[in-house]
């Protein structure tokens, strides 16, 4: 389960707007806000996907300027892809050059 701390950055007129649509999504927790649009939140997810997914939402709120991830943290996500039960969507190792 990924967990990602972020700083979203809203419109200061369109904050309190902003915080309630976050508040109002299940995965997503408001944990502050300054007076300069700041909105402290963390997104709880099953896949870094539907991680990316929610981000995208969030970006697309009206009067959100930006996303910034503050931290992320991939709990179970990685001892899945090493037991083969999930399998990322990007190779690794080296590849040849053409």
């Amino acid at each position: 389960m990924p967990i990602g701390g972020f700083v979203v950055v809203a419109v200061s007129e369109f904050l309190d707007r902003v915080v309630d649509d976050l508040k109002s999504r299940s995965c997503v927790s408001v944990y502050g806000t300054d007076d300069k649009g700041n909105i402290v939140v963390v997104i709880e997810s099953e896949t870094s996907e539907e991680m990316e997914r929610l981000v995208e939402e969030i970006k697309s709120i009206d009067g959100v300027l930006n996303v910034g991830l503050a931290y992320l943290h991939f709990e179970d996500e990685v001892d899945k892809i090493e037991r083969g039960e999930i399998k990322p969507p990007i190779g690794f190792g080296r590849r040849k050059l053409q």
